[in-house]
């Protein structure tokens, strides 16, 4: 099975928001275990960095980045991904990258705790626990 992890899905987990970040866990737990392919959108990288530096510190973004890099394969996007971006017509241009760049790579799922904000996407959205649950 073959999964695009949501910048939210990888915030929950480096940040231990409650109540997402075990269900969260559990999937990227899995994905380690090699139970399904991981994958994160390139844009998602620098995201996550800027996030968790301005939550945290530098330090503890570099190490979840570093983790991210080791467990999922990065999804290349080129100036093509985000015009096909911007044609899907969601309403959060960040949804719809992730979208082109689960489509990208032929995801079965897209990771997310925003499953309605992909309406009309081509990509299937679920939670982290309802993905592990399928595993």
């Amino acid at each position: 099975m073959k999964i695009l992890c949501d910048t939210n899905i990888l915030l929950d987990v480096a940040l231990e928001r409650l109540p997402w970040a075990s269900e969260a866990a559990l999937l990227l737990d899995a994905i380690e275990r090699r139970r399904a392919t991981g994958y994160v959108a390139s844009h998602t990288i620098t995201t996550l960095y800027y996030v968790i530096a301005r939550s945290r510190n530098r330090q503890t973004a570099a190490l979840a980045v570093s983790d991210i890099l080791r467990l999922l394969t990065v999804v290349p996007l080129d100036s093509t991904d985000f015009q096909q971006a911007l044609i899907l017509g969601l309403a959060d241009f960040e949804d719809a990258v992730q979208a082109v760049a689960s489509r990208k790579v032929n995801a079965d799922y897209l990771a997310t705790r925003n499953a309605p904000d992909f309406t009309g996407a081509p990509v299937v959205p679920r939670s982290a626990g309802e993905i592990f649950a399928l595993l």
